[in-house]
């Protein structure tokens, strides 16, 4: 039998790094931490105890075949602190985004995606909202 501590990261390739990181430091407001030299472009992120890992890989493919929002492919999900202040703050920065407040998964959930498309989801609790 297997037993888990927690998930300690999710790795995304990017075709771009510089363009990524402006994505996923100035608008999602991740905090980037070191990472170890691999040979290979890449960039760290700490997410409370957990760690966002990008790999950059030029003619990379994310897992999803379109890019349009849905909150039905492949994804990551954040828990943030406020929802409200979340979804202006996206929306704020121009980035296009998918609201479902009230879903049946029980979290008030946003959904946008970094430039290559990979899909990310924001959520809180619905009661929080």
């Amino acid at each position: 039998m297997i037993t888990y501590q927690n998930l300690h990261h999710v790795s995304l390739t990017v075709t771009d790094l510089k363009r990524s990181k402006e994505f996923y430091k100035d608008v999602l407001c991740l905090e980037e931490i070191k990472r170890p030299e691999f040979g290979f472009p890449g960039a760290w992120y700490a997410i409370g105890n957990q760690q966002l890992h990008l790999i950059v890989h030029p003619t990379s493919q994310t897992i999803r075949e379109e890019k349009i929002l849905s909150s039905r492919e492949g994804h990551f999900a954040l828990r943030v602190d406020d929802y409200d202040r979340a979804l202006t703050w996206l929306k704020g920065n121009g980035v296009e985004i998918l609201e479902k407040p009230h879903s049946k998964s029980g979290f008030a959930q946003i959904f946008c995606q970094d430039p290559d498309g990979n899909l990310i989801e924001l959520n809180v609790d619905q009661k929080d909202v």
